[in-house]
């Protein structure tokens, strides 16, 4: 069973942005070409590949020279690490909790800050007012 790639590539050629679609099968390549109108975000080239893709039609196949690109087992290694790191969080609905954490954070800081403030406040006019209190006596 052969290999097959495949690859989209979005770029913009006045006034439309243009997306072509590579498919190299048994060391053949095959394109189409599409329009999108205006500059397509990630979610609807997503969109239009799982809706459209089967029914593009592609150039007639040519012959290519297909490189093997043998990377280094320890860039992988590296790659997928890296990749692992930058996951984060999926959902929409956990960035919002976690955006509402942070937030919630920072008002306990300054409400901690300011807590601290009056205590220290409150503290050193008591200490003063008890400094006049001995004084009185003389």
């Amino acid at each position: 069973m052969g290999e097959v790639r495949s690859r989209l590539t979005v770029y913009f050629e006045d006034p439309f942005w243009i997306g072509v679609f590579e498919c190299i099968e048994n060391k053949k390549l095959s394109v189409c070409k599409v329009t999108f109108g205006a500059e397509p975000t990630d979610a609807e080239i997503q969109e239009f590949i799982l809706n459209n893709y089967y029914s593009l039609r592609f150039s007639p196949a040519v012959t290519t020279v297909v490189k093997e690109t043998k990377k280094n087992p320890k860039r992988l290694q590296r790659e997928a690490k890296k990749q692992m790191l930058n996951t984060g969080i999926g959902t929409k609905s956990q960035v919002a909790l976690k955006l509402q954490q942070e937030k919630n954070k920072q008002e306990r800081k300054v409400r901690s800050k300011e807590e601290k403030e009056a205590e220290k406040l409150r503290m050193f006019e008591l200490k003063q007012q008890k400094r006049l209190e001995k004084h009185k006596g003389h």
